[in-house]
């Protein structure tokens, strides 16, 4: 992983919006109030529609400084020089993702709620590990829970911690206090009445750890 991207932050996760006008205008805002990371993911779009929206951030990306992590699709993410791929258990091996993409990529992985496959992923190339439901989630409301002592237990493995899975700023510091290193939302940034805010708030849940 590139060593100038922030190992710690707001991931922010867009949202399934069908226009790209918008969804750049959307995550423009996110990004400029300080999201660290940014991950394309739109489990409604075409494949033409998702590449589209995925070139359309890269420049946006670019001038911000923040990262651009394509989802579930690491042969995109190479397609458009994005960054980097982050991988469920069922989006494709990380050591062939790591192969492709090249040694600078971020590659994440889904590790759900096992310390075991995290450390499968950081053995085959993994930049990152991310876990969670941590708690309900409107987005995967039948997701595995995953217990914030995860947090903790996988320091060892040396790469940034990823919690996902309804994050709020209101129940966001323990995991951070537990060794969240990055806050992974959607909703709770790109549904609030005010994006810039939700996502500073966010960002205070990192304030004196």
């Amino acid at each position: 992983m590139n060593p100038h991207w922030p190992r710690r932050g707001l991931y922010a996760i867009t949202p399934d919006e069908p226009d790209t006008h918008r969804l750049l205008a959307r995550v423009e805002t996110v990004l400029r109030a300080g999201a660290a990371w940014l991950q394309y993911r739109n489990k409604d779009a075409s494949d033409d529609l998702r590449a589209e929206q995925a070139l359309a951030l890269q420049p946006l990306c670019r001038a911000l400084q923040v990262p651009l992590i394509i989802n579930d699709d690491w042969a995109l993410a190479a397609a458009i020089g994005a960054d980097g791929a982050h991988l469920g258990e069922d989006d494709g091996e990380i050591a062939l993702a790591r192969h492709e993409l090249g040694p600078d990529a971020i590659v994440g992985a889904s590790c759900y709620d096992d310390a075991r496959l995290a450390r499968l992923a950081v053995h085959a190339g993994a930049s990152y590990v991310a876990f969670g439901a941590f708690f309900t989630s409107p987005t995967k409301p039948n997701a595995r829970r995953a217990r914030p002592e995860l947090l903790q237990e996988t320091a060892i493995l040396g790469v940034p911690r990823v919690a996902i899975g309804g994050i709020t700023p209101d129940n966001a510091r323990p995991l951070v206090a537990t060794g969240a290193d990055l806050l992974a939302v959607i909703s709770g940034v790109f549904d609030a009445p005010d994006p810039a805010a939700a996502t500073r708030a966010y960002l205070s849940c990192f304030e004196g750890s």
